[in-house]
């Protein structure tokens, strides 16, 4: 509270503050005299992110720069990979790029687009790209897709355009969410998949008697329940019931509602430890270390295992699907399963004579080899291109694949398919750290809270 009044305090000093700026950012009064000695949001959120680093090279091909969300070792190393590759390709561009802490990326990017960004940024495709390009600070890259679209599905093409028709990003890699688990944890129990609620809890219950936390849960970060939210959902009322109430055509006060809350509690009681206060990456090694047995989250969770450096801990991570809930909703097979892309930005200061760069740079990004180099680097990340290789594929990237083409129907995810401040750090992620506290607790005056803060949100646009 003590930064919260500090920052509203300084309002007048600091006109970054009348963005959308979340305030509950984990912020000490240093970092706060730090955003007023920068100027800027988004030079401290520069700062924030170290020293930007360069490709080698001559200047001879031009200049861009990049902001970009992925600080986890693997994903850096692969666009690492790819803007080495992009600057011998092109000529010797020299290419900056910009790397910030995932979470603060995420709920600093209204302020940061609205301030001096790099040319192109990492983003998520769904509501959350229209929701930038409604608002003027996207720029519209049909003619990048016009030289790329061969190489995509039509469902790829519908995911990147905007409200207008016009096209604003270029996709790159996706990722299906499923419940994880470790194959030789499962021989060596006696363990059997489930396929529907009941079996699912008696397994949770057989896997608490064994001395293993049965739900590796790390919700420190707060989007990570989301995706369980978003499946039961799914499963219990359905796709179209569930993208309409994330768009706010459906009331969080609903029943339906109350019924999703009611049914993640039963098995709440099977997550691991602590887990409002463990990160994604700490859940995931509790499931690496054979100490839980199941994990709800997307593909990404192998790149967390081929971290470790064991090829023995990759080779036996396997997932099955949310198991079915016995509703007329099962039949969708509706999963997860979001869309990562590269938007060129509006605002930036240096766009007008990086421009050529930029669409060559994007136009780079929707080839096969470029997403085969980000592949190799974070193997849950699997490339969109059509002309992929995909002959090096293990058999559970080729598993993702065949999930996502029987899915009748896909989500971006839930703080993609929302508009971005109502699912951020102030509204549903703080939400579901609430019920994640106490599950079984009467979910109604938890959800009427959802709805008055909705309720509260200026228009989008």
């Amino acid at each position: 509270m003590k930064v919260r009044r500090a920052l509203e305090a300084r309002k007048l000093e600091l006109p970054f503050l009348e963005t959308d700026l979340p305030l509950n950012l984990d912020l000490s009064r240093r970092d706060i005299l730090k955003i007023a000695g920068y100027g800027s949001l988004a030079a401290f959120i520069a700062a924030c992110g170290g020293s930007p680093t360069t490709t080698s090279g001559s200047t001879t091909g031009g200049t861009m720069s990049i902001g970009s969300y992925q600080s986890d070792p693997g994903v850096k190393a692969g666009l690492a990979d790819i803007v080495n590759a992009f600057t011998t390709a092109n000529g010797g561009t020299k290419v900056t790029v910009n790397t910030v802490s995932h979470n603060i990326f995420q709920d600093t990017i209204n302020a940061y687009l609205q301030g001096t960004p790099e040319d192109v940024f990492t983003w998520f495709s769904g509501h959350r790209m229209r929701f930038f390009a409604d608002k003027g600070l996207a720029t519209p890259i049909d003619d990048v897709w016009d030289a790329v679209k061969s190489n995509y599905t039509g469902a790829f093409a519908t995911a990147v355009k905007g409200n207008d028709g016009h096209v604003y990003a270029v996709p790159t890699d996706y990722y299906p969410w499923a419940v994880f688990y470790r194959k030789d944890v499962f021989a060596a129990k006696g363990y059997t998949v489930p396929t529907n609620w009941d079996d699912f809890k008696a397994l949770c219950a057989k896997m608490k008697t064994d001395g293993l936390s049965p739900i590796a849960m790390g919700q420190n970060d707060g989007w990570p329940a989301q995706g369980t939210f978003d499946i039961i959902n799914l499963r219990l009322n359905g796709y179209d019931f569930h993208t309409r109430l994330l768009v706010g055509q459906e009331k969080w006060t609903d029943p339906k509602v109350t019924a999703v809350f009611k049914k993640w509690a039963e098995i709440t009681q099977y997550y691991s430890p602590a887990p409002n206060g463990t990160t994604w990456q700490q859940a995931a090694d509790k499931l690496l270390r054979k100490q839980a047995g199941m994990y709800v989250l997307g593909l990404f969770v192998s790149d967390e295992f081929k971290a470790s450096g064991k090829q023995a801990d990759v080779d036996q991570l396997d997932f099955f699907p949310f198991p079915d809930l016995g509703t007329q909703f099962d039949a969708e097979k509706a999963l997860d399963a979001p869309i990562d892309v590269y938007m060129m930005s509006k605002k930036s200061p240096t766009l007008s004579k990086d421009s050529g760069q930029a669409k060559a740079f994007l136009q780079f990004m929707a080839t096969g080899s470029a997403q085969g180099l980000f592949f190799k680097q974070a193997p849950g990340s699997i490339p969109t291109a059509n002309n992929a290789d995909t002959s090096t594929y293990t058999p559970l990237q080729k598993k993702a694949q065949q999930i996502v083409s029987a899915a009748g129907k896909i989500t971006q995810y839930f703080d993609r398919d929302s508009r971005p401040d109502f699912a951020g750090a102030n509204g549903m992620q703080s939400f579901l750290k609430t019920f994640i506290a106490n599950p079984q607790a009467d979910p109604t005056s938890l959800q009427g809270k959802m709805q008055q803060f909705w309720d509260s949100l200026p228009a989008e646009v």
